[in-house]
């Protein structure tokens, strides 16, 4: 039960992180209660960390599906917990550095953590292979 439950968090912090990146497009961007009407338009028309902060959380969000995939296959087919936790942390770490990088303009650091942070899901749908 507790190795469900690390999972669970797992699950719910990837997803809540494009929101923390959204609401810090939005705070950099001024955004108002007028702006509510139609918020796509006015994250489209930010620039500098507004616009930066918008596209971390639009990567996140793309990003999202694989992990997501990954760590339900990996429990799925009994994938050693361990595995799971571990390369799941680093995954969250790893999109938090990301956007850290994003939001201060790190385009390279951004790029190179982009390829660690995506290769986490990725392992994990490789060792849920093997075990077929």
């Amino acid at each position: 039960m507790q190795s469900i439950s690390g999972i669970i968090y797992l699950i719910l912090t990837a997803c809540l992180l494009p929101y923390v990146f959204a609401v810090i497009a939005k705070i950099a961007g001024g955004y108002t209660a007028k702006d509510n009407q139609n918020p796509r338009e006015f994250l489209a028309k930010t620039t500098g960390l507004a616009a930066r902060a918008n596209a971390a959380q639009q990567n996140s969000f793309e990003s999202l599906p694989l992990f997501l995939a990954s760590v339900l296959m990996a429990e799925y087919m009994v994938l050693n917990q361990a595995m799971i936790m571990t390369l799941g942390i680093a995954y969250i770490v790893l999109r938090i550095l990301y956007g850290i990088c994003y939001l201060v303009n790190w385009a390279t650091l951004r790029s190179i953590i982009w390829v660690f942070s995506m290769a986490c899901p990725i392992l994990l749908l490789v060792f849920t292979l093997r075990l077929v």
